[in-house]
């Protein structure tokens, strides 16, 4: 990412962050639209702590921007955690439609091209990481099973 990318989503996730609690219900809103059966791996989890934990990894991602490379082993492990609950690869598809639905809700008019891709880019490096963690988890998973 260059850094006008990574400003754009400093700046962008910092007023997003500030209605935390709101966003981040419109996001699982969005989320289960696109995809109902996601629901299920939710259960009785508290939604409102399950936003807060959202934002938390968006935190972490967007104040890593500029060191990527250190981010990527607690991404690794909360992609094996999230695939222990249920999670497909699959569905970071829908999570990144759901997200980016969600940024372009809330800024309207706003959410600019170049906001857009920077966002895009910065999940997709993201959704990347996590899929890659995934399918080695489900290989060594495989491997010792055998």
């Amino acid at each position: 990412m260059h850094n006008d990318q990574i400003l754009l989503l400093e700046t962008s996730f910092a007023e997003v962050h500030s209605v935390g609690e709101a966003a981040a219900a419109l996001f699982y809103e969005r989320l289960f639209v696109h995809d109902p059966s996601l629901r299920r791996l939710f259960g009785d989890t508290d939604m409102t702590q399950q936003g807060q934990k959202l934002f938390a990894a968006l935190r972490l991602v967007v104040n890593s921007l500029r060191n990527l490379p250190a981010v990527v082993p607690v991404l690794e492990d909360l992609a094996v955690r999230h695939t222990a609950y249920g999670v497909r690869n699959t569905h970071y598809d829908t999570v990144g439609v759901a997200l980016i639905e969600t940024l372009s809700l809330y800024f309207g008019a706003r959410f600019t091209p170049e906001l857009r891709a920077a966002w895009t880019d910065a999940y997709g490096t993201v959704a990347s990481v996590m899929t890659g963690a995934a399918d080695r988890a489900a290989e060594h998973q495989r491997a010792v099973a055998v």
